[in-house]
């Protein structure tokens, strides 16, 4: 007997606006990186989010690359970041040659900005430089930067917010995207709004803007040859990419309506299951990227893994929640500050699908499937 349709994470969301755009794109000669859909998508996006300047890039590792050089990170200095994240936030601080310090997370899956302060102090008690602070909003939670900040201040260390996950949350009356000296967006493809591919950063510092606009065009010189004084890189955004972007960023607030009334769903669901419970965060600021569950196997008898197993063989994608940093070979002889609670949620989470795409027959589909999955247990 066949499968039914394969229901995704987080796929992308796109429809006749996103095909519109991108023939527009196409016709008006502009295939290639920059041009006026790019510039549009900046100005609309730093305009949407409420910052003074956003520069389009080829993908939020570049954005969080060239990021990091804005903001003067050297080789051998110690960046502090969170340990659940995606390997990108620490690559990205490999890329210029610094070191990244893991530090463990909140129950929100947020770093601890107690330990944030632990380790900038160790750090430079040792002689080390702290080049950078590096926030993670991690799952569409906006990072306790009230209690970041102020650390910031203090040390004299900037702060790049990795906003990749939380377009749209916000937190305390500012948006993601709007905290730190930059901060950074991802377009990828599961992400809230997509352009295929792609990224952003934003900043209020006009210099930094153009310092990252003049590094991701190969730090071409203003004369009329080519010319090179810096190392550059190719990380410019295509117009046909942008065209997308600016035809979802039109529909983002509904898509992350839908996210919401999603996670309103499995909150209801979950709230009679014994030992299950979402992972914490606010409903009204959140964006609802992803929905995910925390499992207390003590309590419910099963295992975050049985549970995406069991759905996996109903064409049901799931996932567990970031492993962390300092769990991965790649950064095994990384520094880490903190206990086991970034662990905790990696062993016990699992995220269910959250796309603001999925019909109603689909979420009605993933619960008829879970009770399926709870009454065999």
């Amino acid at each position: 007997m066949a499968l039914d349709t394969r229901i995704y994470l987080s796929p992308p969301d796109v429809g006749p606006a996103e095909e519109e755009a991108v023939v527009r794109a196409v016709k008006s000669g502009w295939v290639a990186p920059l041009g006026p859909e790019v510039d549009a998508f900046e100005v609309e996006m730093a305009a949407f989010v409420g910052a003074s300047h956003a520069v389009a890039l080829s993908s939020g590792t570049a954005a969080l690359h060239l990021g990091l050089k804005a903001l003067g990170v050297q080789p051998g200095d110690s960046v502090i970041t969170s340990t659940m994240t995606f390997v990108a936030t620490a690559n990205a601080i490999s890329y210029v040659g610094a070191n990244p310090v893991f530090v463990d997370s909140l129950d929100d899956g947020s770093f601890d900005p107690a330990l944030v302060r632990d380790a900038v102090e160790t750090e430079q008690q040792s002689g080390t430089r702290v080049g950078a602070i590096v926030p993670v909003d991690v799952y569409g939670r906006v990072a306790n930067y009230s209690a970041v900040l102020p650390i910031s201040e203090k040390y004299g260390v900037p702060v790049l917010a990795d906003a990749a996950e939380s377009l749209g949350a916000s937190r305390d009356g500012r948006m993601a995207g709007t905290l730190g000296d930059v901060a950074v967006l991802s377009f990828n493809g599961n992400k809230i709004m997509t352009t295929s591919g792609g990224g952003m950063l934003l900043t209020s510092n006009a210099e930094k803007a153009r310092y990252v606009r003049y590094l991701a065009t190969q730090a071409r010189e203003p004369v009329v040859h080519y010319e090179h004084r810096e190392l550059g890189y190719n990380y410019r955004m295509s117009s046909v990419c942008a065209a997308l972007g600016r035809a979802q960023l039109s529909r983002l607030p509904e898509m992350i309506a839908r996210r919401r009334t999603r996670r309103r769903q499995y909150q209801t669901y979950f709230a009679d299951v014994p030992g299950v419970s979402l992972l914490p965060g606010n409903l009204d600021e959140d964006n609802c990227w992803l929905s995910s569950i925390l499992v207390d196997e003590s309590v419910s008898g099963w295992s975050p893994l049985a549970l995406q197993q069991y759905l996996e063989g109903r064409n049901i994608e799931t996932r567990p929640l970031w492993k962390p940093m300092h769990l991965q070979p790649l950064y095994r002889n990384a520094r880490f500050v903190g206990g086991d609670v970034a662990e905790r949620l990696f062993h016990s989470g699992l995220a269910l699908p959250s796309g603001s795409s999925m019909s109603d027959p689909d979420m009605d589909r993933v619960l008829r499937e879970i009770s399926t999955f709870l009454r065999s247990t």
